[in-house]
């Protein structure tokens, strides 16, 4: 008991000694001097009198303002608002005085001041203006010449690792624009590893809504982490850019040039990058909605989409991206305009893009496969040559065509051409016997794509009231042609040949689809706080796929047909969707719920089978899409977000009726024509706050998934190893995923910045398993991984800047079919670092360690260290020449690595990556930008 007591008195006595040491407070009234009239929204500052950092700030409302919860110490009061004299005072808080009443202040007009003298303090270096945190560029110091990333860097809240990846607030920033508008469209390092850190004013970090919530002004919950970039006045006539230029050893190089002229609104880039380090000219991605291939499925609003790209098969496709597997070689270019005129009231944005990308390397695959009493282990060797080349034209034009009325419409088309050969060789064991696979596939395959979209919008005088319409056209052709040749040897469980299979065929698959969308959106304010949204859209979609598969004839030459490989599909549809929901907004609460429904009217048509009473497949269903939201707003940089979206899924189009595909000839799929569709509900939640003061910053977000019905595999294994694949309907199980993250960050002995990350992630769920001896088991597999990250970094101007980021991780991976469990544990860590010596030198290293632990299907540990370093030294007064000799893996251990597991399957693969290399770089950064506002 005396302990509880005194424990009790040490604890009320610190908690009062806490309280008493952050008591202090202030208070006021803003006025002006002549009228005394309330200043409300004046900005209220507290400043350290030592060094003049912010501490706390506040708001003037109904013209007083009030500050709690101070440190005792001296300070400057610091009160702006526009077109009126800042007004500072010095003052002190401490035991004697632990609250200051500032009385009445009174502001003073400039234009009244006349001779009398203008306090004025720094300029702000963080102002909130509502959703947005802008950040003042002269308030920064970086080096000489440096970069729009160097700046962002020394920004508060936000951090850019070693790839150029920027993180604020906790998100990830995904978009980069300058002065608002689209700086090639889709890849932020073009504007902040290229763009002059001394052209900046202002840098504005804010959540970008779409196209329709920014015009109705109702969150629809899509958003994306932009930043903006605001260019000085001045810096906005002239040209600049720059040149490198480096080569290294064991034929590994990277060139690269861009060219920018500004001219007061107008503005033209140019760049150009070739290289084999897998570094450059791989940022522009091509992620088009009708993507070109063979396969059918269903869209949310019933809409088909055609994917595939263009190969005969998913897994033997090239997508025209590298993932770090094997030795890549890049070109890429493009061109860059646009303008404004008329007054602002009309502009341009577009875009020229071209490249091609060339990879070459070897992979070796290791995979389980789990059957009822018994299991298959195949050892896959896989040699891959693949080729991309594309092109893509964009153009943006807006007009405003009078005070309440907007029009914006959109065109951009690509070109593809791609061509693919890859060769296996896999050894496939089990209990009872063995396979032996020999088989190459390549293919040849072009594609265009074109797409159109208007969007219009229109105010009425009623505040809230809205109209805005949005038609959309995408037309997708991809024509692919290839070879298969497969040879299967099946062996005894006495290494005995019994049988082998061989295919030799000729491919063509041709595509077309074309797909018409429309939505009419109109917004009714029902109070002041509750608005009505209906929308009303139809698609129209027409699409054929022809696939046809020929094996040799008597003259050798490919022209027999083979009918159970080869299809010919129309697909016509037309689907009419209508949505009704409902925003209340409130103070710092908003609330929307609805839904959507869209009736589908399916028909496919099979060309081939003509003749055939089941030739043609009629399907009328209805989608539902209800959701729901809640947010509030606890202050500008805190809120909370809870959603609800639910959804049917309906089965595709492969899974109905697939077109079979041969290409792996162990493996075949099965159509199932009575599918039913299953139907999703997701929950998520979110919770963000970010401290300008401090630099703390919480981001946790999550999401709960399930799936009632669900469509899952079916797999049948014969006693040879062959195995066909279809789609069934499980009911009584629901499926699970389940998401979580949360990331916190804040600065520490003064500039340091520190994160603290958590995340989990995985699924349950089920699939059918028939082996032919032993009979069909459901199996159950969860896949859970769990992670942590620990993180510190700083950056002293002309001094030093430093990063490092380590935590471990854990993977739950099982199988019902299987005993024992397949999880893994891990470690990650980065650091990099940059020392700026006397004489214009620099030298800096960064690293990477990855280390998977063993298995019980893989009995081998996996560790790199990854080891790079290089030294640079400026010339020119303004720096803006540097030569520098860098090392790339230096310990020479960049083994290209993955492991992973989905259903009954677990699969560890081995490939070809770039290694160690030297490199000597030239790099002139050149800028004739021409001082004072460029004339009109």
């Amino acid at each position: 008991m005396k302990i509880t007591i005194t424990a009790l008195i040490i604890f009320c006595f610190c908690t009062v000694s806490v309280f008493a040491q952050n008591s202090y407070s202030i208070k006021g009234s803003v006025a002006d001097t002549a009228s005394n009239a309330k200043l409300t929204n004046a900005t209220v500052a507290i400043l350290n009198a030592k060094d003049s950092i912010l501490q706390k700030f506040t708001r003037v409302s109904d013209g007083t303002f009030a500050i709690n919860n101070l440190k005792k110490g001296k300070f400057i009061l610091m009160i702006t608002y526009s077109g009126y004299a800042d007004y500072v005072e010095h003052f002190t808080l401490d035991s004697t005085k632990v609250s200051h009443d500032f009385g009445r202040v009174s502001m003073t007009l400039k234009s009244k001041l006349l001779a009398e003298v203008i306090i004025k303090a720094k300029a702000a270096a963080v102002k909130i203006k509502g959703d947005t945190t802008e950040f003042n560029a002269k308030a920064f110091t970086v080096q000489p010449n440096a970069k729009v990333e160097d700046l962002l860097k020394e920004l508060p809240g936000i951090q850019v690792d070693k790839d150029g990846k920027i993180t604020a607030q906790g998100q990830t920033v995904s978009k980069v624009l300058v002065d608002g508008e689209e700086f090639f469209g889709d890849d932020p390092t073009l504007v902040t590893k290229n763009l002059r850190a001394d052209m900046v004013d202002k840098v504005q970090l804010y959540d970008k809504t779409s196209d329709q919530a920014a015009f109705t002004g109702i969150d629809d919950g899509q958003k994306t982490k932009t930043i903006n970039i605001k260019l000085k006045e001045d810096k906005k006539n002239g040209y600049f850019g720059k040149i490198d230029a480096e080569g290294g050893t064991d034929k590994y190089y990277q060139e690269q040039i861009l060219f920018n002229r500004f001219k007061g609104k107008e503005k033209f880039s140019a760049y150009g990058t070739i290289g084999n380090t897998g570094k450059i000219g791989l940022g522009w991605e091509d992620n088009s909605k009708y993507g070109g291939g063979g396969n059918f499925e269903f869209g949310d609003g019933g809409d088909i989409m055609i994917f595939g790209g263009g190969g005969n098969d998913d897994l033997d496709s090239f997508d025209g991206r590298y993932s770090g597997e094997g030795i890549p070689l890049a070109r890429s270019g493009g061109l860059h305009y646009d303008t404004k005129w008329n007054g602002d009231k009309q502009s341009i944005n577009t875009n020229y893009k071209v490249g091609s990308l060339d990879v070459d390397g070897t992979k070796n695959t290791l995979t389980q496969n789990n059957l009822p009493g018994n299991y298959i282990n195949s050892n896959t060797d896989q040699t891959f040559n693949n080729h991309m080349f594309r092109q893509k034209l964009d153009a943006t034009y807006q007009i405003k065509l009078d005070t309440t009325s907007n029009l914006k419409i959109m065109v951009d088309g690509t070109d593809k051409n791609s061509t693919t050969d890859n060769t296996y060789n896999t050894t496939s064991v089990r209990s009872n016997g063995s396979n032996t696979n020999n088989r190459t596939i390549n293919n040849d395959a072009t594609q265009k794509i074109f797409n159109a979209s208007a969007f219009y919008t229109k105010k009425f005088k009623k505040k809230g009231r809205t109209f805005s319409l949005n038609v959309s056209d995408a037309y997708n052709k991809n024509d692919t042609k290839g070879n298969l040749k497969s040879e299967i040897d099946y062996f005894s469980d006495k290494a005995v040949l019994d049988s082998s299979k061989v295919v030799d065929q000729f491919k063509t698959t041709n595509t077309l689809s074309n797909v018409f969308a429309s939505n009419m959106t109109y917004t009714e304010p029902l109070t002041k706080a509750f608005s009505a949204i209906v929308n009303y859209g139809v698609n129209i979609n027409n699409g054929t796929s022809d696939r046809r598969s020929f094996n040799k004839a008597s003259s050798g030459q490919y022209t027999a047909l083979d009918s159970s490989l080869s299809n010919d599909f129309k697909l016509n549809q037309v689907s009419n969707q209508f949505g009704l929901s409902f925003n209340y907004k409130k103070g710092k609460s908003t609330v929307y719920f609805g839904s959507r429904v869209s009736s589908v009217n399916f028909k496919q048509i099979d060309e081939f089978n003509s003749d055939n009473a089941n030739s043609i497949i009629t399907r009328n269903f209805v989608n539902w899409f209800p959701q729901a939201s809640f947010q509030y707003r606890f202050s500008q940089q805190r809120s909370v977000r809870i959603s609800y979206y639910g959804n049917t899924t309906q089965p595709t189009i492969d899974q109905i009726q697939p077109v079979r595909v041969n290409t792996d000839p162990l493996n075949i799929t099965l159509g199932n024509p009575n599918l039913k569709p299953s139907f999703s509900n997701r929950f998520s939640a979110s919770y963000n706050s970010y401290k300008v003061l401090s630099g703390e910053s919480i981001w946790v977000n999550g999401s709960y998934s399930t799936t009632m019905n669900p469509i899952v595999s079916n797999t049948t294994t014969d006693n040879s190893g062959n195995s066909t694949y279809q789609s069934s309907n499980l009911h009584g199980k629901q499926t699970v995923n389940v998401y979580f993250n949360a990331d916190y960050g804040r600065k520490i002995f003064g500039e340091m910045n520190a994160g603290l990350e958590a995340s989990a992630n995985g699924s349950t769920y089920y699939n059918l398993a028939t082996y032919e001896l032993t009979g069909t088991q459901l199996n159950k597999t969860t896949s859970y991984t769990y992670s942590g990250q620990f993180s510190l970094s700083k950056y002293v101007q002309k001094k030093y800047d430093a990063r490092i980021s380590a935590g471990p991780t854990y993977t739950l991976n099982s199988s019902s079919l299987q005993t024992t469990n397949n999880n893994g544990r891990g470690f990650n860590a980065n650091g990099s670092f940059n020392i700026y010596l006397p004489g214009k030198f620099q030298v800096g290293s960064d690293g990477n360690y990855q280390y998977n632990a063993k298995t019980t299907s893989f009995d081998q540990d996996f560790k790199r260290f990854i080891l790079n370093a290089n030294i640079t030294k400026s010339f020119m007064k303004d720096e803006s020449l540097k030569v520098a000799v860098s090392g790339n893996d230096l310990l020479n251990q960049n083994k290209g690595y993955t492991r992973n597991g989905t259903a009954n399957v677990f699969t560890q693969e081995r490939y070809t990556s770039i290694k160690r290399y030297f490199m000597l770089s030239v790099t002139w950064d050149f800028n004739h930008m021409v001082g004072g506002t460029p004339k009109k």
